[in-house]
């Protein structure tokens, strides 16, 4: 069996010269049975719209294969202003979503959504609940209509990151003070992408997630 994982920087394996910066994709085969394949074709700055124009999906389409499984995970890039990345969440987000599940069921492979990991923004001590626009929930009644497999990471980060609160969920993302790290000598505070730690966390959740497809 074969994972293949497409998605944005969230799932990304990064080189190391942005280490600490961490995608769950570098860390799924450690919590999943020995033997399966994963293949990570998340790559940093994608949206559905850019993935597929890239040709990415075309060259999973030429690996996969039957009882393989495809993690499908999009959102923070297709809400950018970016002519070459951005999507409607209830057009041509949702039509390329398809392309994705087709891409797989024609291989007799399963296809199964993620919805995005919410970004870090607090307000009054509180985190936001509509960070990463209307795709979370457009994804997840496109999945409902098609009765697609779907993991619901917004959900679940959400609670996590609540419940961690504002200072204490910083360690799940990428935050480094200056000089604590060589590749960012200035310090770094992003709300978007994950630690090595974050990044560990979520792998682990969504391997739990996909033993009832493994």
């Amino acid at each position: 069996m074969k994972i293949f994982i497409a998605g944005d920087s969230t799932a990304a394996n990064k080189q190391l010269n942005k280490h600490t910066e961490s995608g769950w994709g570098e860390f799924l085969k450690d919590f999943i049975a020995p033997g399966i394949d994963v293949r990570n074709y998340a790559v940093s700055k994608s949206s559905t719209r850019s993935f597929i124009a890239e040709g990415r999906l075309f060259q999973i389409e030429t690996e996969i294969e039957e009882n393989d499984l495809l993690l499908i995970q999009f959102g923070h890039n297709d809400l950018k202003d970016d002519p070459q990345r951005h999507t409607h969440p209830e057009t041509d987000y949702l039509d390329n979503l398809e392309r994705f599940a087709v891409t797989a069921t024609s291989c007799h492979a399963t296809p199964i959504f993620l919805s995005p990991i919410t970004k870090r923004i607090f307000n009054n001590n509180h985190l936001e609940t509509h960070t990463v626009g209307d795709y979370p929930n457009a994804m997840k009644s496109f999945c409902e209509k098609h009765n697609y497999p779907f993991i619901d990471m917004y959900k679940i980060s959400q609670r996590i990151i609540s419940k961690l609160g504002e200072n204490d969920s910083k360690k799940m993302y990428h935050y480094l003070l200056p000089d604590e790290n060589k590749n960012y000598p200035d310090g770094i505070s992003d709300d978007t992408n994950l630690s090595t730690y974050g990044a560990k966390i979520y792998a682990s959740i969504i391997a739990i997630e996909l033993r009832k497809y493994i």
